[in-house]
């Protein structure tokens, strides 16, 4: 490779490098202090980038005007939607009912339950030193205090959801009128944006926002996947063991498998230890094969489908989670992967650069 053309590529790598840099720096003060307000507007972006296959389809397709497949989309888009968290809804209103015309039965189940296990421990209890029975004493008010800030906290939370309902409102209206604007006028705010930023760096940067916004879409439709698949093996197990409220259950375990390293977790080993407990070996068993059954599927598919929306190895996502938890926390578990892509964007926009070029 001659100098001249040696020294042009080591600038391509070098400015796209810089560039990839301080969009990481403006994107993490973004969403340190911006992300609150700015929320409803990058979500909207987000959907509108996801409903633009559709919308080109009618464009397309049908011949349909831009702004009226728009509106079309995001209709239909808002009708199975509703549809769905409908149906969840009332499957969900009609299991607790029912759950509520048994609740004297199962508390005076656990009371009785729980007297007992109460009447071994004082029994217990009654045999140790009594240096042993302090610690156990400052163990257990600890525990009570601990319990009582949660329960508060808790109580405290819910009450201040239920205050934000009209404030949650006015920001979805907000979220779908930007997304039907940002939809509508795709190709002028390209163009506008394009202008605004001096070339060759106005298309460049573009196309590595467009890659980290992509990112983040192929994120949430990968965690969308495992959470369908958590879902549904939950309640097809809790089905088959013949547990009632199982379409309840395997929703609530599908909203925890968001949660980082806990996920179904946090349903399934305080119900096993329960069901020990309480005698239940039997049902014991079979929610530690669901559990197991469940934890393997996830666990194998998991940097399978991840990499598979993102377009990297997995091994790449497994290292890139592992580097952002250590770095940044819970949260580096999220922006791990998601950086990754947006470099690889960065590189992928300065070889198309320098094809372009040539």
């Amino acid at each position: 490779m001659p100098p001249s053309e040696r020294v042009q590529q080591l600038t391509w790598s070098a400015g796209a490098l810089l560039l990839v840099t301080l969009n990481l720096i403006v994107l993490f003060y973004i969403a340190r202090y911006m992300l609150p307000i700015l929320l409803p507007f990058l979500v909207a972006l987000m959907i509108s980038l996801l409903i633009e296959p559709a919308v080109r389809l009618l464009q397309e397709r049908l011949r349909f005007p831009r702004p009226l497949a728009v509106i079309g989309v995001i209709f239909v888009l808002l009708a199975v939607v509703g549809a769905l968290l409908t149906a969840a809804a009332l499957r969900l209103v009609a299991e607790l009912g029912h759950l509520s015309s048994l609740l004297p039965y199962h508390v005076a189940n656990f009371r009785r339950t729980f007297e007992g296990l109460l009447d071994d421990a004082v029994i217990f209890y009654g045999r140790l030193p009594p240096a042993m029975v302090n610690y156990i004493d400052g163990l257990l008010a600890s525990a009570v205090k601990s319990l009582e800030g949660f329960l508060r906290g808790a109580l405290d939370a819910s009450l201040g959801l239920l205050s934000t309902v009209p404030f949650m409102i006015v920001v979805l209206m907000i979220t779908f009128v930007a997304t039907y604007f940002f939809s509508r006028d795709n190709e002028k705010l390209r163009e506008a944006w394009i202008r605004a930023i001096p070339e060759p760096w106005g298309a460049r940067s573009l196309l590595i926002v467009r890659e980290g916004f992509g990112a983040f879409i192929r994120f949430f439709r990968a965690q969308f996947v495992l959470v369908s698949i958590t879902t549904a093996i939950t309640i097809t197990g809790l089905l088959i063991i013949g547990v009632p409220y199982a379409v309840s259950i395997g929703i609530v375990t599908g909203i925890f498998d968001l949660l980082p390293i806990l996920g179904p977790t946090t349903i399934f080993v305080p119900w096993i230890a329960w069901c020990v407990l309480t005698g239940s070996y039997s049902l014991a068993l079979k929610l530690f094969v669901l559990y197991a059954i469940l934890f393997t599927v996830r666990a194998s598919l998991e940097a399978k489908v991840v990499s598979m929306n993102l377009g990297i190895h997995p091994l790449a996502v497994l290292v890139a989670m592992y580097i952002g938890l250590k770095v940044m926390g819970i949260l580096g578990l999220i922006l791990g992967p998601i950086l990754v892509v947006v470099v690889q964007g960065a590189i992928k926009a300065g070889k198309r650069a320098r094809e372009a070029s040539v």
